[in-house]
């Protein structure tokens, strides 16, 4: 309940003693006179969190319209709670703090912004308690908001969760992100040493190792087994990403009046550009069969590639998934959450309306990625006759579970469980993972097969705007940022191609040196 205006009052109080050194209080005689004594206020606070009286005093004031002015700052803060008894404990707290350390007694309007927005009210509210208040209040989608959890959790709570909001500056962030670039340039040294000492205590032949080497190898394994595991780095990309989630919680204080300045816009970055895409050449893969490196974070097949992927992925259920990916540009979520309400195989186009994420590992329906990812997309003839088989196959495969009496979950899904039910998307990526390692292929991931979509409608004649329709990018600059050199080496090979089928009598001029040297 409020607390009541007649709780509280003004009076003088004087340092007089009697003769039996007793202060005498307000049965001192000089009291009355002006000038003898001193104001004080006295105000009682909301009963603390176990139910005790709580009164706020100060004294000192050299008039009582001073103490009076304080008095009704008071009062006007502790009506602002109403009936919330958990608010009025919080303001009690606060003006509690206020006495103690003898602060100024804050604004009322202060004070009523930060009870609506459940955070602490002393002013000393540090970015983490911030963080976590922000993100719990976040109507995000959920892998959206699961991201922010991820970033605040691993990164921004250790690294500037200490910091008091309202001192939160440039140096901060900027020492932040400076801590993350020293720690990967020790994780990284420290995983390159740890390769190396694995080198050494591998023995690389069939046979066993005498007896010398044996005792050397132990040594080395010991070595090994002494040094720190591997650790992954943050890059450029996720650091972007961390300091989006920061710069939009900031932006969220800003908004409540908790701040007035947001540091993190305005911290220096290295490039987190998106990685080009690379296509998969003979030199490449070459290179790759030799060391083991990627050119890119993202790699592409060529159309021959696709093609092998293709023809080992026909014996997987899952063939038209893929299928449709690697021509249309599905995401993962989007192929196994696709309905066949919304696929016109007649009319040769489809609808992506839904798509299936994780949360952890649990499986949840959601609304595509952006409101542009929603959209409906052209089909061609291939991939028609491709989801025709896949849909006899489907039926098929319920005739017989039922026939056999077992159970059958009608979700309406193009692509599902053996029962019927939905297709987990870890599933889907595992058994990519299978196809790619029977048909031997240069390594790419699930997302990847995406890109190659983007190769193969460039091929077909198909231009940046065509790719971006497609694949349902935001805006053309996504599409080229990631596709422009890509397609350049499309290019390039489908130039060497069309010069490989002229035959010619007199052989150019390089090879002809080459055999003549």
């Amino acid at each position: 309940m409020p607390t009541s205006r007649r709780a509280g009052g003004i009076s003088k109080r004087c340092e007089c003693r009697g003769p039996d050194g007793k202060l005498l209080g307000k049965a001192c005689p000089r009291l009355p006179s002006k000038g003898h004594g001193a104001v004080q206020l006295r105000q009682e606070l909301p009963l603390d969190a176990e139910g005790k009286r709580r009164p706020f005093r100060r004294t000192g004031y050299a008039n009582v319209k001073d103490a009076q002015a304080d008095l009704t700052k008071l009062q006007a803060i502790l009506d602002l709670p109403g009936d919330d008894e958990d608010a009025a404990r919080r303001v009690g707290d606060l003006l509690q703090n206020v006495m103690r350390d003898r602060l100024d007694i804050p604004d009322a309007s202060e004070v009523s912004r930060r009870i609506g927005v459940g955070v602490p009210l002393d002013g000393a509210m540090t970015v983490g308690e911030w963080l976590e208040t922000w993100v719990a209040s976040k109507k995000t989608k959920t892998t959206t908001t699961n991201g922010y959890r991820s970033h605040i959790r691993v990164h921004l709570l250790p690294g500037v969760g200490h910091y008091r909001l309202d001192r939160f500056n440039v140096g901060h962030v900027q020492e932040f992100f400076d801590g993350i670039d020293a720690a990967n340039e020790v994780a990284a040294a420290e995983n390159q040493a740890r390769r190396e000492q694995e080198g050494r205590a591998k023995w690389g032949k069939n046979s066993r190792p005498p007896a010398a080497e044996s005792e050397r190898l132990a040594r080395e394994r010991a070595k090994l087994a002494g040094m720190p595991p591997y650790r992954n780095v943050t890059g450029p990309a996720t650091k972007q990403r961390i300091r989006a989630t920061l710069r939009t919680a900031l932006n969220a204080a800003i908004r409540r009046q908790l701040i007035t300045f947001n540091p993190a816009a305005h911290v220096e970055l290295h490039s987190g550009k998106r990685p080009k895409a690379v296509l998969w050449t003979e030199q490449h893969i070459e290179h790759w069969r030799k060391t083991g490196e990627k050119p890119s974070a993202v790699m592409v097949w060529t159309p021959p590639l696709i093609g092998q992927f293709l023809d080992e992925a026909e014996s997987s259920r899952l063939y038209a998934f893929f299928h449709l990916i690697a021509f249309r540009g599905l995401r993962r979520g989007e192929g196994v959450g696709q309905d066949w309400v919304n696929v016109d195989l007649d009319g040769q186009s489809i609808t992506i309306a839904k798509e299936i994420v994780v949360n952890g590992w649990v499986p949840f329906e959601d609304d595509p990625k952006t409101d542009g990812s929603a959209a409906t997309i052209g089909l061609d003839s291939v991939n028609v006759s491709v989801l025709r088989e896949h849909k006899a196959r489907q039926l098929a495969e319920r005739d017989e579970r039922l026939a056999a009496g077992l159970p059958w979950t009608d979700t309406g899904k193009v692509f599902t469980d053996e029962d019927g039910a939905w297709l987990h998307p870890e599933k889907v990526s595992d058994e990519f993972r299978r196809i790619c390692r029977r048909a031997e292929l240069p390594p790419i991931n699930l997302r990847d097969l995406r890109h190659c979509a983007a190769t193969l409608i460039h091929a077909g004649g198909g231009d940046l705007h065509a790719i971006k329709e497609t694949l349902r990018h935001s805006t053309i600059k996504l599409a080229s940022d990631t596709y422009t050199s890509l397609l350049k080496e499309v290019d390039l090979e489908i130039a060497e191609k069309a010069a490989a089928l002229v035959p010619r009598a007199r052989k150019p001029r390089d090879e002809a040196a080459q055999m003549e040297a």
